[in-house]
């Protein structure tokens, strides 16, 4: 349990000033003296972020004091004379001064938790909505999610919605709650009580680090011991031996992003069929490049390092397939399914 904060009276009665925001605290400046302003002044600077629990506990303080006739902070000197001592800086510090932590007004945001669910899964509702609901909607989020949702989208309706999103003008603040609502019941609600994904994705995470034998015992022991949802555990593994699995459109998405070095090295000692399958997804003079390296043999090669190539390549390919440039070969084998 945290300790309570401990504060001086200056600290305290600058947290209440805070904490009641600027209008009503201005209308209580014209009742302190002199020093006592310079006093708040010097303990706003000072003051840090003050918890609720903490806040509640000096308020009632206050209130305790101010029934027994002590006061916070005893004046009645008049508002023009304080003022000419002061600056407009100083009055600024003591207004906007560090804010005290508060208990938040309504739901908390949704669009940070929209952003790290499943594009597929945000693209399927959308897909079922007004293209300006949805335009609306994807304006909302960073433009990473946003690029993830679309490529989920039929390119039809995707067009629409960015045709829309192009001329989307501000949004009253009433329809933007009732679409926030719907969301709140229909996406998240749904998400919280059914979605597994979050849990298939953190387990594929530590599968994706095993090599293909480790990987093979391991899933073979989780269908062993009646493990829910494998099929989406293995629709999100990927190692680099299954890259002739992959379209060639795929491939060459990877590999256009990736150096010759790391493509040699990954290929230091790979299968022919492998081998062709990623030599044939790159430009003929990158072709020629790698293969003149690899006719020179990997006996000098360390396999830490043919390992540690084929990781950055499986890795590429997972976060590709992640924001919708292709599925992986397994989600493709359970699509069909």
């Amino acid at each position: 349990m945290t300790a309570p904060v401990t504060l001086t009276r200056a600290q305290k009665a600058a947290a209440i000033l805070v904490a009641m925001g600027k209008p009503s605290a201005s209308r209580l400046l014209k009742f302190f003296k002199q020093e006592e302003l310079k006093a708040l002044i010097e303990a706003a600077r000072l003051l840090r972020t003050i918890p609720q629990s903490d806040l509640e506990r000096i308020v009632a303080e206050f209130e305790a004091e101010f029934t027994e006739g002590a006061g916070l902070l005893d004046s009645a000197d008049k508002m023009d004379t304080i003022l000419e001592s002061l600056s407009p800086e100083e009055v600024s510090e003591i207004m906007n001064g560090r804010q005290v932590e508060t208990a938040p007004e309504g739901p908390p945001p949704i669009w940070p938790e929209l952003e790290k669910l499943e594009p597929s899964r945000l693209g399927r509702f959308l897909a079922g909505e007004h293209p300006q609901t949805s335009a609306m909607v994807l304006s909302k989020l960073a433009p990473q999610a946003t690029a993830s949702v679309l490529l989920t989208i039929d390119k039809p309706l995707r067009g629409e919605i960015m045709k829309r999103m192009l001329t989307l003008s501000t949004v009253p603040e009433t329809a933007t709650r009732i679409v926030e609502n719907q969301l709140r019941t229909k996406v998240l609600a749904e998400t919280s009580s059914k979605d597994t994904s979050a849990g298939q994705a953190r387990l594929a995470s530590v599968l994706n680090e095993m090599d293909k034998g480790q990987l093979d015992e391991v899933m073979d022991d989780l269908a062993a011991a009646g493990t829910p949802d494998l099929d989406g555990v293995r629709a999100r593994i990927f190692s680099f031996d299954d890259i002739p699995l992959l379209t060639q459109k795929a491939r060459v998405q990877i590999f256009d992003g990736l150096s010759t070095e790391v493509v040699t090295l990954a290929l230091r000692g790979a299968p022919p069929a492998l081998t062709e399958a990623v030599l044939s997804s790159i430009g003929a003079r990158a072709r020629r490049m790698i293969e003149s390296e690899l006719s020179s043999g990997s006996e000098n090669v360390a396999a830490a390092d043919i390992a540690q190539a084929r990781k950055t390549v499986a890795t590429t390919t997972i976060r590709l397939a992640r924001e919708g440039g292709f599925d992986l070969p397994a989600a493709q084998t359970a699509d069909a399914a």
